[in-house]
């Protein structure tokens, strides 16, 4: 199975204020709150990266733990994420725009 693309839904906003990134859903004014280590996946959420390269590139390489160790964890949180309606998952590149391809 490939690894799906993830990307920001476009109905959100976001700013880092104190070394927290914060989420407003456009879709219900529901606001979230990420830490520093999910600050950096919603930071490479750009719809060019796949899961496994947030994993193996981004989360493993800036914070020293194996693929395996950090995988579960990451799936967990961007399917709490999906599920929330807040970050999107296609089987191709996400535009720019957030359009899905």
């Amino acid at each position: 199975m490939t690894s799906p693309y993830i990307a920001r839904h476009p109905m959100t906003a976001f700013r880092e204020l104190g070394g927290e990134m914060i989420v407003i859903s456009a879709r219900d004014s529901r606001l979230f709150t990420l830490n520093e280590v999910a600050a950096t996946i919603w930071n490479a959420a750009d719809g060019a990266n796949t899961l496994q390269d947030i994993v193996n590139s981004v989360v493993c390489a800036e914070y020293d733990v194996e693929p395996s160790s950090a995988a579960g964890a990451v799936e967990r949180f961007v399917a709490e994420l999906v599920e929330q309606g807040i970050l999107v998952l296609s089987d191709r590149p996400i535009p720019p725009e957030g359009g899905l391809a």
